[in-house]
């Protein structure tokens, strides 16, 4: 498939005025459902695709080759711009390049490498970060690994609550000159912090992890900030809403407490189904 015009849409954005919250993505058809609401952009987060695939938590247990087929599911199931959380890129600097390449293959408008010390050492208690020098390593492989020029390629960095506000503005100097297309902030111990951060760059920004801290979608955007994360509230209510129905399958809740199920009208919209249809007419019969 030819992913080019997705990409183009996704820099628009980042060219814009305007900040942006994506829905998160899990499967085709969630895709879809973005897609149909008009929604513009779709969020695929290493948590969520470590559930998704192995039921896992969030600890870097997923492969690069799983991840990558999971998004070339979601992103040829229509024509979303989804980004997508690579965490750690799936090892050193080499493996980030094998990997951007893999997922550039899949169809992705845009992928995060983070600077995280990945999977957590042996002996450490809390989240540490790697050093500045090999971190802007795997930004640099990160931007060599693309195929497409047009796919984006974001260095996010949690140092603004691991490692505090000047190093945070390091890392994103340092990031920048790297070529990466954006940068990607997570937490801020304050707003002051927050706004100091954003200031540090002139690449267009995408937030997360900013809780209480978040100004409204305007005053951020006139930050910087062109996308602004805000949970993965479609994947844990897809898992609540299936965890009630099979306790109403298993005759262990009221069954007038079973969640709804989707409209059969809807459903043939998002599967698709007219499209198979006139296939089967015209090639069965």
């Amino acid at each position: 498939m030819n992913w080019t015009a997705r990409r183009r849409r996704f820099r628009q954005i980042l060219k814009g005025n305007d900040c942006i919250t994506p829905a998160t993505v899990f499967d085709p058809l969630s895709a879809r459902m973005v897609e149909d609401l008009g929604g513009q952009v779709g969020m695929l987060a290493g948590s969520v695709a470590a559930m998704s695939i192995l039921g896992a938590p969030d600890k870097m247990l997923i492969t690069s080759s799983e991840f990558a087929d999971m998004a070339l599911r979601i992103c040829r199931a229509g024509d979303l711009a989804v980004i997508a959380d690579a965490d750690h890129g799936y090892g050193n600097a080499i493996n980030v390049k094998r990997t951007i390449r893999e997922l550039d293959h899949s169809g992705l408008a845009a992928i995060t490498i983070e600077d995280t010390d990945l999977p957590q050492p042996f002996g450490s208690e809390a989240t540490q970060l790697l050093n500045i020098d090999e971190a802007v390593g795997k930004m640099r492989a990160a931007v060599s690994g693309r195929v497409d020029a047009d796919l984006v390629i974001l260095a996010r960095t949690s140092a603004a609550t691991i490692t505090g506000r000047d190093d945070c503005i390091a890392r994103i100097k340092a990031y920048e000159k790297t070529g990466v297309d954006g940068i990607t902030l997570i937490g801020a111990r304050s707003l002051e912090d927050l706004t100091a951060l954003c200031a540090a760059t002139n690449l267009p920004i995408m937030l997360g992890g900013i809780g209480s801290l978040a100004p409204k979608a305007d005053d951020l955007a006139k930050m910087g900030a062109r996308i602004c994360l805000r949970g993965h509230q479609p994947y844990l209510a897809s898992l609540a809403a299936t965890y009630s129905a099979i306790q109403q399958v298993l005759g262990q809740a009221n069954p007038d407490d079973a969640p709804p199920v989707i409209n059969s009208a809807i459903l043939r919209q998002l599967t698709r189904e007219d499209g198979y249809d006139e296939d089967a007419d015209q090639y069965l019969k």
